[in-house]
């Protein structure tokens, strides 16, 4: 197995990893949480195609999404719906983590909306795969 599948399949299995643990959040009603894991899917997915597609450079360190997506050369692929959920799910990454915004968040993220970010999550996921 050469390095660049390896570090793929190393992003793509955390990926899956996260999405678990956002749906074990929602059963637990852990709502912040399931934001905050389904960015972190997001993110690793796109890590992972960003390695796929540029072996031989380093990973950058950024947590952004829609510019995640834009080094990953997939931006112009992505469907409104898509572009949307990337903005909804950007800010919950960081914001997410300090406690002056975790109130304001807390109440945004009711059952039905952490329903709708996992099925978002879940099919963007999907789409991701196929950029592999």
């Amino acid at each position: 197995m050469d390095e660049a599948y390896s570090k793929q399949e190393y992003w793509m299995e955390s990926a899956d990893y996260d999405l678990q643990t956002a749906r074990a959040m929602l059963e637990t009603k852990r709502f912040l949480y399931v934001g905050f894991m389904c960015h972190q899917t997001i993110e690793k997915a796109l890590k992972g195609i960003f390695v796929a597609r540029h072996p031989e450079e380093e990973l950058p360190y950024i947590h952004r999404l829609v510019r995640l997506s834009n080094l990953c050369g997939i931006t112009e692929e992505l469907s409104e719906e898509q572009l949307l959920l990337l903005d909804t799910l950007n800010p919950l990454n960081i914001e997410a983590r300090y406690p002056t915004h975790k109130s304001l968040l807390f109440r945004s993220l009711t059952e039905e909306r952490c329903k709708e970010l996992i099925t978002g999550t879940e099919a963007l996921l999907t789409w991701l795969r196929t950029k592999l």
